[in-house]
C-alpha cells in the first residue's frame, strides 16, 4: 500500500490552522500545484510591472485591484484605524506609482515590494503620532478573502463559524500583544502568507533571523493564547 504524502506540521503550521481553519494534513500533490500556481501568479504580476512601466496605465490598474486588500488588512492590522488604514493604502498606491520604474524583478512577489512601501508610511506615521493599536477583527479575519479561503473546508454551519471567528479574534488579540518585530513577522507571515524570503526583506534582515523571529513568535503566542485554544 502506498501512503499519501504529506506535509509535516510543526507549530508554526498548528498555529497556521488555527488561524486560518486550513486542514490538519496537506498532501504534498496539492502543496506542489499550490506553488505552481503562485509561480504563475508570481509571473503575471510582474508582467504588469513591466507593462506599467511602459506606460500602460491599465496594467497598474490591474495591479492595484491585486493587492490592494494585501496592503489594506497589513496596514488595518499594524495601526488599527479603518480610515487611516484606508488613507495610507491610497498614499501606498500613490508612492509606487511615482517608482514604478525604478522597481525590478528580485526573485519575489511584487506584493512585497507594495508591503515595504506601506510599512514605510507606517513606521513614519509611528514615529509622528502616538496612538493605541486596536484589534480591528472585521477585515483582517473574514474567511473568504485570500489567503484564508480554504476551498470546500471553509464552508461550514452558522454555528460553526461562528466559534471560528471568536477562535480568530482572540488569536488576533494575543498577537497584538507580541512584541513589534514578532507581530509583524507574524502578520507576514501568517496573515498576509508571504514566504520566509519575501518578509525578510521587508523587515530588512535574513532568511534566517526570520526563521528565529518567527520561532519566538510562535512559542510567545502559545503562553498568550488560552489554554482552551492552545
Amino acid at each position: 500500500m502506498t501512503l499519501p504524502m504529506t506535509v509535516p506540521r510543526g507549530p508554526v503550521m498548528m498555529f497556521a490552522e488555527r488561524v486560518f481553519g486550513r486542514p490538519a494534513t496537506v498532501p504534498a500533490s496539492r502543496h506542489a500545484a499550490e506553488d505552481a500556481h503562485a509561480e504563475a501568479a508570481k509571473a503575471e504580476a510582474w508582467d504588469l510591472v513591466h507593462a506599467a512601466q511602459q506606460g500602460d496605465t491599465s496594467a497598474f490598474g490591474r495591479l492595484y485591484d491585486r493587492y490592494v486588500d494585501v496592503v489594506y488588512r497589513y496596514v488595518l492590522f499594524r495601526l488599527g484605524d479603518r480610515d487611516l488604514a484606508e488613507d495610507v493604502t491610497s498614499e501606498t498606491f500613490l508612492r509606487a506609482l511615482r517608482r514604478i520604474t525604478s522597481v525590478s524583478y528580485q526573485g519575489r512577489d511584487v506584493g512585497a515590494w507594495f508591503v515595504t512601501i506601506a510599512r514605510n508610511i507606517v513606521l513614519d506615521h509611528v514615529k509622528s503620532s502616538r496612538f493605541r493599536l486596536e484589534v480591528v477583527t472585521d477585515e483582517v479575519t473574514e474567511p473568504s478573502t485570500a489567503p484564508y479561503s480554504v476551498g470546500a473546508a471553509a464552508q461550514v454551519g452558522p454555528e460553526q463559524e461562528a466559534i471560528t471567528r471568536a477562535t480568530r479574534a482572540e488569536l488576533l488579540r494575543c498577537v497584538a500583544e507580541l512584541g513589534d518585530d514578532q507581530r509583524e513577522c507574524i502578520i507576514l507571515r501568517f496573515l498576509q502568507g508571504l514566504s520566509v524570503a519575501e518578509t525578510a526583506e521587508i523587515m530588512n534582515r535574513n532568511e534566517g533571523a526570520i526563521k528565529a523571529l518567527q520561532h519566538r513568535a510562535v512559542r510567545r503566542l502559545a503562553q498568550l493564547l488560552p489554554t482552551g485554544l492552545r
